[in-house]
């Protein structure tokens, strides 16, 4: 029989920490549901001490979780210990992950302890921990530059002090694959009671390795892989979930093996983190990618339709990719627009909130005459980033004129705290007008990061999906929005980073650490 390989996502928390990635409370419970559905076996929330937001999301989906263990991170140090225990107290299932540095840089540069003095705090941290939990996971931070002789001794100790998962983190993204899975292998083998923990892998994506660097250490005996839904996470990501699960699954001639994972919700729940994050997925990604099953080639084309296995080595419906894609239409009713919501993947919270998308749903049935599921993914977004932020700014009405030779000139009403304003601004283009009308009612004085445009489905009738990235004060904030009006979309997408600069700064803005 095949050993359980434990899939441990890190999306609420690693992920979180890309600039501009940051969730609101609801947001995270959504991906987490969707986490659950594809039996994510732990789901770290959130890093609970780092600001009261945080800490109220860990709550929230501790409380929300019955199938998942539900992790919260935690320092070597008896307040973040404690802190993440209180967050965990609804959970079903619930695991303090502490860490501490390993690595020589780290402990003279950063923590100025010796290497006891490590051992002595990890120890205590692990004991801590288990007043609170008997599942306790510990991280030897920059295990990748650390010393194997001092990993061993690090680990047989804690061990012996009550943890249950071992975490072997590449934090910098600095090793490769041979190199990190013997590592990996030498550490289990020069640990005494390793027979005693899951040995775990948390590798980050600086070389473009940390797909690789987990596999190398599955294969050399790490049960449990930390990663992320689209390798989500700071600087360059982490290990993406999905290409180490459906590796796994489609090599079992080299790994010996399986996940639990239900490898049909990877896609959809590949759109919910991308639509939430407002970070795209590029075509040409791995598994989520709109290419990842595409072929055209004419000699691929003709290989695949004599033989699907001549060119593929997965079947695209297996991780969620619909081949019935057109499925609804202007005359569609709400039972139908339910049930193809159920077979997504989709849930509301309440019946409101489906009757919103409902509406939004006929209002584009009157614009566009066919309905994909990606049309339907973007309502549901939108939805839920209405019912999700707290919205102080609604847009009420917009009017662009743009003609050649002439300066787009935009007029826009908005509802501003329960008040009604207008305002108008001329503009490089219509976008640049649309959005300049906004700041002359709101004047946000935020810096705009990024401005992204990407068609939803094909065709000139195809909604269009924005995403901003507005900065202020050091917080970043996405917004996003969909309209088959590009100029529309775009105010849409803008006002909701405006109403998440202002949710940011009413819940603080967590600052996680390195893993």
């Amino acid at each position: 029989m095949s050993d359980k390989l434990f899939i441990f996502d890190t999306t609420l928390r690693d992920g979180e920490q890309s600039p501009g990635a940051s969730m609101t409370k609801e947001e995270k419970v959504r991906i987490a549901k969707a986490l659950e559905r594809m039996r994510v076996d732990v789901i770290e929330a959130g890093f609970p001490i780092a600001s009261s937001g945080d800490f109220e999301s860990v709550q929230a989906v501790a409380r929300e979780i019955k199938e998942s263990t539900v992790c919260g991170l935690a320092r070597a140090l008896d307040a973040d210990i404690d802190r993440a225990g209180e967050a965990l107290k609804p959970a079903a299932s619930g695991r303090i992950h502490t860490f501490i540095a390993t690595s020589p840089i780290h402990m003279e540069r950063k923590l100025r302890m010796s290497p006891d003095e490590v051992v002595k705090q990890a120890v205590r941290a692990v004991e801590r921990a288990r007043r609170y939990t008997d599942d306790v996971e510990f991280s030897a931070e920059d295990a990748g530059r650390s010393e194997i002789d001092f990993l061993c001794r690090i680990f047989e100790a804690v061990i012996a002090a009550g943890a249950t998962t071992i975490n072997i983190p590449d934090t910098v993204g600095y090793n490769v694959p041979e190199q990190f899975g013997a590592m990996v292998g030498r550490a289990i083998e020069g640990t005494p009671n390793a027979d005693k923990a899951v040995f775990s892998v948390h590798c980050h994506n600086d070389l473009g390795l940390a797909v690789a660097n987990s596999l190398s250490a599955v294969i050399n005996g790490a049960r449990q892989v930390e990663c992320t839904i689209n390798g989500l996470g700071e600087r360059a990501g982490n290990a993406a979930l999905e290409e180490v699960v459906m590796a796994v699954r489609t090599r079992q001639d080299v790994f010996p093996c399986e996940t639990g994972i239900d490898a049909t919700r990877i896609v959809p729940s590949s759109r919910l983190v991308a639509g939430i994050t407002g970070f795209s997925v590029q075509p040409n990604k791995a598994i989520v990618g709109a290419n990842a099953f595409a072929h055209e080639s004419g000699i691929h084309q003709d290989g695949v339709l004599k033989h699907r296995e001549t060119y593929e080595i997965m079947r695209a419906e297996d991780v969620g990719w619909s081949a019935n894609r057109m499925v609804l239409g202007k005359h569609s009713g709400r039972n139908a627009f339910r049930s193809r919501l159920q077979d997504l993947g989709v849930a509301f919270a309440s019946e409101e909130e489906l009757n919103a998308a409902f509406q939004r749903f006929k209002t584009l049935a009157d614009k566009k005459h066919e309905i994909y599921d990606e049309d339907i993914q973007a309502l549901v977004t939108e939805t839920n980033l209405e019912h999700s932020v707290n919205e102080r700014i609604k847009l009420v009405s917009l009017r662009v004129c743009s003609e050649t030779g002439e300066t787009p000139e935009a007029n826009v009403t908005l509802w501003v705290n329960g008040e009604e304003k207008r305002g108008s601004a001329p503009g490089g283009g219509p976008v640049d007008a649309a959005l300049k009308a906004i700041e002359s009612i709101v004047d946000s004085q935020t810096e705009l990061l990024l401005y992204s445009v990407n068609n939803i489905t094909t065709g000139t009738d195809s909604q269009g999906e924005v995403t901003v990235r507005l900065e202020r004060g050091g917080r970043i904030v996405n917004g996003q929005g969909a309209d088959t009006d590009i100029v529309i979309a775009s105010a849409k997408a803008y006002i909701n980073a405006l109403n998440k600069v202002v949710t940011a700064a009413e819940r603080g803005h967590p600052q996680g650490p390195e893993l």
